[in-house]
């Protein structure tokens, strides 16, 4: 068997074992770090021009990173899903004025290359897989279309979730599907955005500006900063909340 097609085959294995939606995607990342030049691995699922979660990962790093996308609201995953095309950063130090916060995240984590897939559903990019290497440079003929093919296999998993929360929901029943699109729709930043915006008095986009703004300034991603919300570890009418100056990001994305 020769690579490429042996690539394919371990790739799809992945995909074929059984388990739930989230556990076929983590495999599938999982697979992409065994049989591709990259370090880590992560699937987005993105609708709308937002990122709603983080949908498989290599490991815990790699879903921190691609959570950091949605807490700056900038990143490759969102603009290859916006550009229905790969985005393919050999050197993430080269392009830091593209996303000027995430990058320098991402940089200072250790990454220095992403590469980011769309993952379509029929002709519609709905997310993203992102791949991460932490030493410069462009993915091989190879490793490239490895990555395509494991972008296409993304798919399967999300198929599978979503049409078991279209079954379950049907039957007014909540099972695995339900949790799984509960838990890529980030409930708690929800729930944190709603608890800025009621303290505040300020609209929904502003409290989402101020969560992630405190996300920033504190080193955390919007759903670590949510969950301190959530869990009341915050007091939202304390002077610095109430402070419309604080915390407010510069035209940068950063907390001043």
């Amino acid at each position: 068997m020769d690579a490429s097609k042996r690539l394919r085959a371990e790739l799809g294995a992945a995909v074929s074992e059984v388990g739930t939606a989230a556990a076929v995607a983590d495999r599938l990342c999982r697979a992409c770090v065994e049989l591709l030049q990259v370090d880590g691995a992560s699937i987005s699922l993105t609708l709308d021009g937002t990122q709603r979660g983080t949908f498989g990962a290599s490991s815990p790093t790699s879903r921190h990173l691609d959570e950091l996308q949605f807490t700056y609201g900038e990143g490759p995953c969102l603009d290859a899903v916006a550009g229905g095309r790969p985005v393919l950063i050999a050197d993430l130090a080269d392009v830091q004025d593209r996303w000027p916060v995430y990058a320098g995240a991402v940089l200072d984590a250790g990454v220095s290359a992403v590469f980011a897939l769309p993952v379509r559903l029929s002709t519609r990019p709905v997310g993203a897989l992102d791949l991460y290497r932490d030493r410069p440079g462009p993915l091989s003929e190879q490793d490239l279309a490895g990555a395509m093919l494991a972008a296409e296999l993304a798919a399967l998993p999300l198929l599978d979730m979503m049409a078991a929360h279209s079954q379950w929901d049907a039957a007014g029943q909540q099972d695995d599907g339900w949790t799984q699109l509960a838990s890529l729709d980030l409930v708690e930043v929800y729930q944190a955005t709603g608890m800025i915006m009621g303290a505040l008095d300020v609209a929904a986009t502003e409290a989402l500006v101020r969560l992630r703004a405190y996300a920033f300034a504190q080193g955390l991603t919007a759903g670590q900063a949510a969950w301190t919300i959530v869990e009341r570890q915050v007091t939202l009418n304390g002077p610095d909340w109430q402070d419309p100056h604080w915390p407010k990001p510069d035209s940068a994305g950063r907390a001043r």
